[in-house]
């Protein structure tokens, strides 16, 4: 039954690194390029909730949604001012990744000198009742991150495979210029998938805010790498590795803390990360976004 508890508890915990990495895996599938201010995109999800929560007295959907509605925009404005300049101005992978390294770290700074560099706990109309299933138990914000995580999976499959802007990301993930003959727009592409992916990655900051109670303007340097971490494990751009990676590196992590310690969480994600490279050096999954049929 311990076993058992802490893979509920690590399902929980992985499916908020998969939304993270599906975020990392869209935006890698159109573009082949990394984005690493996409944590601190994280961080300030869990930031417009909170702030949701406080002045405007919503319940944890509303804020789930303002964080959305919040973090999409400001994935567009990334887009437009560290990303699309960059890419037409050089053709490499260096200056993207150095302009968003300098977007995520304005951002910490911003978030740090107005909200303070200690750490933030939502309100304690947020906490948590607890549910007895026998001598397992869950937490009422353990069934709404389960429930939230998985929900949004399944819209983004669903995105990805029946809608058609979901197949114009395929498209252009597959190549972009015989997507640009066949009539679609691939700055609206790129624009749309940052929107999306900076909307999970908002989502997943507020659950993991509910899940800790504690926020602060650092907690996206850690779910970088853990979402980067997860994005390998899965397969570069691979949609559905990422959510599997997720899941598998959650139970891992909290196997780990279970039954060894704590201070082994972070080697084993990387030990992890390394013998599934070492068997399969793509991943668990390849393909990337076009893979997603």
């Amino acid at each position: 039954m311990i076993l058992l508890q802490q893979i509920i508890n690590g399902v929980m915990l992985g499916s908020t690194y998969a939304l993270v990495a599906i975020g990392y895996s869209l935006i890698f599938g159109v573009l082949r390029l990394l984005h690493f201010a996409h944590g601190e995109v994280f961080m300030v999800g869990a930031f417009i909730a909170l702030c949701s929560v406080w002045y405007l007295h919503v319940g944890p959907v509303l804020a789930v949604v303002s964080a959305a509605v919040g973090c999409a925009a400001l994935g567009v404005i990334i887009e437009f001012v560290a990303f699309r300049p960059v890419r037409r101005r050089s053709g490499g992978m260096l200056a993207p990744i150095v302009s968003s390294l300098g977007v995520g770290l304005l951002l910490q700074e911003v978030a740090t000198n107005i909200f303070g560099a200690d750490q933030t706990r939502f309100p304690p109309q947020f906490e948590a009742t607890l549910y007895h299933f026998g001598s397992l138990f869950v937490t009422s914000t353990q069934l709404f991150i389960l429930g939230t995580s998985f929900g949004l999976m399944l819209l983004v499959h669903l995105f990805i495979t029946r809608t058609k802007y979901g197949l114009a990301m395929r498209a252009v993930a597959e190549n972009v210029d015989v997507a640009g003959l066949l009539g679609i727009n691939s700055n609206a592409v790129v624009v749309l998938t940052f929107a999306v992916a900076s909307a999970l990655g908002g989502i997943a900051g507020v659950l993991v805010g509910f899940a800790f109670s504690a926020i602060s303007p650092f907690m996206g340097i850690s779910m970088t790498i853990k979402g980067l971490v997860v994005m390998l494990i899965g397969g570069l751009g691979n949609v559905y590795g990422a959510m599997i990676g997720g899941l598998v590196l959650g139970i891992a992590e909290v196997l780990t803390v279970g039954y060894l310690a704590s201070s082994y969480r972070d080697a084993f994600s990387f030990a992890l990360l390394i013998l599934v490279l070492l068997v399969r050096p793509q991943g668990l999954f390849s393909g990337g976004l076009r893979a997603g049929h």
